[in-house]
């Protein structure tokens, strides 16, 4: 496979849409990402030559611009469901396609309504080697490695079943047990991402009786794909994206180093992320809670800390007043929600399932 440095930079909107595509498919998506330029203010005419697909995804077929036809053809058809905070947009990926078959190139044109979504990304994104990407020979594999990168620096995500049967396109009538997509998607996910990424997962069924109704995935780095990457990283852009993870993950170790207690890479990051990054108020406000008795939620008193810039006299403190914050019933997955840009009103996201279900019929 030819080397290619090249970034995909997807809003997350897009990651957690809801469609389906054949592996060639996904492949073309991906490069055409990869051509938008960062600072591009609207879409071009993408110019994709036959030759170019063949040689990132490493093949000698000689049959390679009949093949990238088809695929565009079927491109040409595809739904994807975003689910917005107050809307469900329904949208193709493509606008237009034009084949030049003497010169071995077709001229591609993403559908206008995705520019809030590819284009001068400013927050809520994700960026993706496209070599990465191409790489999956799976069409499910490629999905749950998106699925998952957003939340890397989490450490984990856990999906219902059914929500992941909708975010990975699969059909009423497909894989209807579930011992059928853990065999057939799944295992073949989680073998192909250890094996080829800078990701190791691993997932684990929670179950409401005997019946398997969530996964629980665990992200960690994959340290020696990371190296290789590092090693191979030429491009200023690259080495920017390396040195932004590397400092997000030195930050969320060091809020995990201030505190006694055993927290998660979720509770720290979220504790970061209110604190604004900022090491000192953090340090600064555990420090007024190791004069407070019966904390019983320490994430929980750091973060309404931290909100209402405590700065009570350390023996002065008011233990009534923390402890009935500490008895409220304080979700994490909604805080990850929010802290990704996830945080829709459920009758948005109920609207979202029901429009979901149908694009999958």
């Amino acid at each position: 496979m030819v080397k290619n440095n090249k970034l995909i930079v997807k809003s997350n909107y897009i990651v957690e849409a809801s469609y389906k595509l054949s592996v060639g498919e996904q492949r073309v998506i991906y490069i055409l990402t990869s051509m938008i330029n960062k600072d591009d203010a609207d879409f071009k005419l993408y110019k994709f030559t036959a030759k170019q697909f063949a040689d990132i995804i490493g093949t000698k077929s000689k049959n390679i611009y009949n093949q990238v036809s088809q695929y565009v053809e079927a491109l040409r058809d595809r739904d994807l469901t975003i689910i917005k905070e107050k809307s469900i947009l329904k949208t193709k990926w493509l606008s237009s396609a034009e084949y030049f078959a003497d010169e071995g190139y077709v001229e591609l044109e993403f559908s206008p309504k995705l520019k809030p979504y590819l284009l001068m990304l400013k927050e809520r994104f994700t960026k993706f080697s496209v070599e990465q990407m191409v790489s999956f020979a799976s069409q499910y594999s490629g999905r749950i490695y998106e699925l998952l990168k957003q939340y890397e620096k989490i450490g984990e995500r856990t999906f219902k079943i059914e929500d992941l049967r909708s975010l990975l396109g699969i059909g009423f009538d497909e894989y209807k047990q579930y011992g059928l997509i853990k065999q057939r998607i799944l295992n073949k996910a989680k073998k192909e991402i250890n094996f080829d990424s800078d990701l190791l997962i691993e997932f684990e069924e929670i179950k409401t009786g005997r019946k398997v109704t969530s996964i629980k995935f665990h992200i960690n780095a994959n340290r020696t794909k990371n190296k290789a990457s590092e090693e191979a990283c030429t491009t200023l852009e690259c080495k920017s994206t390396n040195e932004e993870e590397k400092f997000s993950t030195e930050l969320i170790s060091m809020v995990k180093s201030i505190f006694k207690e055993n927290i998660t890479g979720k509770e720290a990051k979220f504790i970061l992320n209110t604190a604004k990054n900022d090491i000192n108020i953090i340090k600064e406000k555990y420090a007024l809670s190791q004069n407070v008795s019966k904390i019983g939620n320490i994430v929980g008193w750091m973060i309404k800390a931290i909100k209402e810039d405590y700065t009570i006299p350390k023996d002065k403190v008011k233990v009534g007043s923390f402890n009935d914050y500490e008895q409220r019933d304080y979700d994490f997955d909604a805080l990850e929600k929010k802290l990704l840009g996830w945080d829709k009103e459920e009758k948005i996201k109920e609207t979202g399932q029901e429009f979901q279900q149908l694009s999958i019929q």
